[in-house]
Order: C-alpha cells, then sequence, then structure tokens
C-alpha cells in the first residue's frame, strides 16, 4: 500500500457536539455535552475514557451512522461521513458464509471493482495481515486473532483515508493484542492514513496513540489532550513509557473526580 502525504490539516473537527438519548426506561441519557475534538490528517489519534463515557457514540458520529442533537463536525474535503470510513469493531465484522478472500474483496465488489483486480487486491492484504495460507477458510475455523486479522484487512481494502478502530482487541488474549498494535501500528507507518483508535487500556493508548484524547464521565466531553512523544516501536520497559502511563492514569483519575 502506498504512504499518503501528511500534513497539519484537520481531518477531523467537532466544536460542541452533544447527543441525547432515550433509554428503554423513557429517561433521558446525555451521551456527549460540549464535546471539542480536532484529528490532523495522518494522525493516529486515541479516545480513551471510563466505559460509558460516549467514545462509541462519538465514532458512530464520525462513521455517518448517527448525528449530533447539537454541535458542527467538519471532515477534510477528501472524506465525507459514512464514505469511506470503515471501523473495526471488537466483535467480528466478517460474513461467517464467505471465504476470507471474498470477505476482504467485499467493498470492493460493492464499489463494482472487476472481479479478477478485487480477488489480487484482497489475496495481496491477506498477504499483509499475516493469512495469505487461509484465503479460502470460513471465519469460524480460526481464532480470534486471525479474525481480527481478517478484519482490519476487509478494512483496508477500500483504501479508506479515514479507519474508525472501536477497542477492536478487547477480546483477545494479552500476546494477540500485542501483535496486532504491533501490526496496526506498521500499517499506520506505512499510509499515513488517519486512524481514531477507541480503547479503555491505558497500555494500549500509549503503544498506539500519536496524541491521546481523554473523556470525562458521561456526558463525554474532551477534558485533557496529551501527545505521546516516545519511539516507534515503543518500548514498554523505558522509563519514559513509565513516567507516560503514570501520567495518563492521572488525567484519567482527574478526569472521573
Amino acid at each position: 500500500m502506498q504512504g499518503n502525504d501528511t500534513g497539519t490539516r484537520a481531518a477531523l473537527e467537532i466544536q460542541g457536539a452533544s447527543k441525547t438519548f432515550v433509554s428503554e426506561s423513557g429517561e433521558e441519557v446525555r451521551a456527549l455535552e460540549g464535546l471539542d475534538l480536532v484529528v490532523h490528517s495522518g494522525d493516529l489519534a486515541v479516545l480513551i475514557g471510563p466505559t460509558g463515557c460516549g467514545k462509541t457514540t462519538l465514532l458512530n458520529i464520525v462513521a455517518g451512522l448517527d448525528g449530533p442533537d447539537a454541535g458542527t463536525l467538519r471532515l477534510s474535503e477528501e472524506l465525507r461521513p459514512g464514505d469511506n470510513v470503515p471501523c473495526v469493531l471488537q466483535h467480528y465484522t466478517l460474513f461467517p458464509w464467505r471465504t476470507l478472500l471474498r470477505n476482504v474483496a467485499f467493498g470492493l465488489e460493492m464499489r463494482h471493482v472487476p472481479r479478477r483486480t478485487r480477488l489480487q487486491e484482497a489475496r495481496g492484504l491477506l498477504a499483509e495481515v499475516g493469512l495469505a495460507g487461509f484465503k479460502r477458510a470460513y471465519p469460524h475455523e480460526l481464532s480470534g486473532g486471525m479474525r481480527q486479522r481478517a478484519a482490519i484487512a476487509q478494512a483496508l481494502a477500500i483504501q479508506p483515508r479515514l479507519l474508525l478502530m472501536d477497542e477492536p482487541f478487547g477480546a483477545l488474549d494479552d500476546t494477540t493484542r500485542r501483535e496486532l498494535q504491533g501490526l496496526v501500528c506498521r500499517i499506520w507507518q506505512d499510509t499515513r492514513m488517519t486512524i481514531l483508535f477507541v480503547t479503555h487500556n491505558i497500555d494500549e493508548a500509549i503503544v498506539m496513540g500519536e496524541r491521546v484524547f481523554v473523556f470525562s464521565e458521561r456526558p463525554g466531553r474532551v477534558v485533557k489532550e496529551v501527545p505521546v512523544d516516545l519511539p516507534r516501536p515503543r518500548d514498554r520497559h523505558s522509563p519514559a513509557f513509565a513516567e507516560s502511563f503514570v501520567g495518563l492514569r492521572q488525567a484519567l483519575l482527574e478526569a472521573v473526580e
């Protein structure tokens, strides 16, 4: 995959976003209130905060699956809500009746890319995520980590400029989780696509992010932006990593007080 030029222009800018839901019991639930966020083009930005603070709600708004009740959402000229904005979720989004090859090729099929071309692209992506020998396998035949690798390849097939990831490694064991963190970081370094990554794990936020946005408790808003100025790949055993971990943990504690 070819890398993209990066710059300081904003890929995503949100001002004063608020969102309220009505629960099944009829009560109003304020998910977001007065949220401001700017993600630069080519950034790997991480959203972190307590469970239920509105991180997934924000991703749904960015993806065009929902809209804010108030506030504005601006995307750069090459992006439109719901267009070319795939999301990798914690629960796998693969079609169980399709082989891995046809799963990865699905987005290209929906864009009417010729069959030979889309299958060639899908084979290349499966190789890139370490699944070259499993193109004829079905999702149920694979481990959770392998299915998530395939889901990442599926999202990359349409060559997105913005990729959303909602706790994509939360259900995986620690070893597999670390392998996929490294995979996504390498893909980001090669492509410089903009990635908006949601987690509640401090270690993961520091490993992944160039910038970490700390959310308050519900109703969610960004209360702090923490830059992570560490060389890649990130060394979990370094004093600088430990210092970043302590600083981010303190920011999270302050956010929920």
